[in-house]
C-alpha cells in the first residue's frame, strides 16, 4: 500500500498569472491572519480558539467551494489547502468578501496538515476534482490510495464524511476500484443515479461548470467512515 508521502511531489511553478496590487496586498496582510501555522500540531483550539468541529478540503482551486461551505456553517472550522498561489488569493478574495472568520489555509500539500491533527479530529474531509494523473505509472500519485486513505480515515472522527468529486473517468474507475476494498469507509449511494447527481449542500464550481460546458460527466461520491 502507499505511503502518504508517496504523493508528496514538487508542484513545479506555483503561481501562474501575474498577481495584481490588490491581490498581493491580501496575500501580504490577510494571508498571514488566516494561515496555518508552519510547524507543530494542530486542532481546533489552537486555529479557532474553540473546540469546534473541523472540515477539510484538499485541493480547493479557486476557493468557491471552500468559502460556500465556510458562509453555510459559521460554527464550524475549515482548513483549505492549496499549493498554488493564485488559488490561495482567489481563495482570499473569498474570505475577505464573506467576512469568514471561520477559515484556515494553507498553502502546500494536504497531508503535511493532516499529519499534524489528532486522530479523530475531522467529521468531513472534500476532495473535489483532484489531479487524474492519468498515467499507469504514476497512479501512486494519486489522493486515493490506500496510504492517504489510511491517514484520512485515522483523522476522521466515526461517521465523520469523505466527499470525492470527479470528471475524469479513469479516476472515477480507479477511486471505485479503490474505495471498493476499504472496509473502514461506506458508500453511501443507494442507486446509481446517487453518483450522478449533486447533493443539494454540495455548492456547484468553476471547475465542475467548465468540465460540463466540455461535455464531461460528474461524478459525485459520499463516504461514510465506519466506527
Amino acid at each position: 500500500m502507499n505511503d502518504p508521502a508517496t504523493i508528496r511531489r514538487l508542484y513545479g511553478r506555483r503561481q501562474g498569472h501575474k498577481l495584481r496590487q490588490g491581490q498581493a496586498e491580501l496575500v501580504e496582510t490577510l494571508l498571514p491572519a488566516v494561515e496555518v501555522p508552519a510547524q507543530g500540531a494542530i486542532d481546533a483550539p489552537s486555529l479557532f480558539g474553540d473546540n469546534r468541529a473541523l472540515r477539510l478540503e484538499i485541493g480547493f482551486g479557486a476557493g468557491e467551494h471552500l468559502a460556500a461551505q465556510a458562509g453555510a456553517a459559521p460554527h464550524v472550522g475549515f482548513i483549505g489547502c492549496e499549493p498554488f498561489l493564485n488559488g490561495v488569493v482567489g481563495a482570499l478574495g473569498h474570505i475577505r468578501d464573506g467576512a469568514l472568520d471561520n477559515v484556515r489555509l494553507h498553502m502546500g500539500d494536504a497531508i503535511d496538515v493532516i499529519e499534524r491533527l489528532p486522530d479523530g479530529a475531522l467529521d468531513t474531509v472534500y476532495l473535489l476534482h483532484p489531479d487524474p494523473w492519468r498515467k499507469a505509472r504514476h497512479a501512486k500519485r494519486r489522493m486515493v490510495n490506500h496510504g492517504p486513505l489510511d491517514l484520512i480515515a485515522r483523522k476522521l472522527r466515526p461517521r465523520g464524511v469523505f466527499r470525492l468529486g470527479t470528471d475524469d473517468p479513469t479516476y472515477c474507475r480507479w477511486a471505485m476500484m479503490v474505495m471498493n476494498q476499504r472496509r473502514d469507509f461506506t458508500w453511501t449511494a443507494g442507486a446509481p443515479a446517487g453518483f450522478l447527481v449533486r447533493p443539494d449542500d454540495w455548492p456547484e464550481t468553476r471547475y465542475e461548470r467548465k468540465a460540463r460546458r466540455q461535455g464531461h460527466e460528474v461524478w459525485y461520491f459520499t463516504y461514510i467512515r465506519a466506527g
